[in-house]
């Protein structure tokens, strides 16, 4: 489990990108003609980084982890005199 430190320091940043994102996003939807090119910019950006697939994992990596977990089972078992 996460150290609550680790959880904190790491929220906050995501909290500020976010809220800069959504504040770009509002002004560039409720005042286009007073919105600038660094608010366009970042809610492109924002959007353009939502589709990345940041949760696909190769094939190879997920039969990796999975052999790893047998091995693990297998290791538990033989200690446990199984």
């Amino acid at each position: 489990m996460a150290r609550p430190a680790a959880l904190i320091s790491a929220l906050i940043p995501a909290v500020a990108l976010g809220g800069a994102w959504w504040w770009a996003a509002a002004r560039v939807v409720c005042a286009p003609e007073h919105a600038g090119v660094t608010e366009k910019v970042v809610v492109a950006g924002g959007w353009g980084l939502s589709l990345l697939p940041v949760h696909v994992t190769s094939r190879a990596a997920l039969a990796a982890e999975a052999a790893e977990r047998v091995r693990r089972r297998l290791e538990r078992a033989r200690r446990a005199g199984r």
